[in-house]
């Protein structure tokens, strides 16, 4: 089941997002003056979808904060 969800970013970040959503195949639409449109078919694709927000939303700190904890968790499992 295929469902359109419409992503709250801001104006200036959309047009990352839509390019990089097309790049992994992901079918969205980025219309003028009209809010990014996601269409979410998979779990994988809503793990996509929600990763590339986080890039590009993220602050450097949460960004880095995230990297040292699957650090953290990969070398405790050895």
């Amino acid at each position: 089941m295929e469902e359109k969800k419409v992503i709250d970013i801001n104006w200036a970040d959309r047009w990352q997002v839509y390019q990089r959503l097309r790049q992994l195949d992901i079918p969205c639409t980025c219309e003028v003056n009209q809010p990014l449109r996601v269409e979410i078919a998979t779990p994988i694709s809503a793990l996509q979808a929600w990763s590339v927000m986080r890039q590009i939303t993220a602050s450097r700190q949460d960004r880095i904060r995230s990297l040292e904890r699957c650090w953290c968790m990969r070398h405790n499992n050895f």
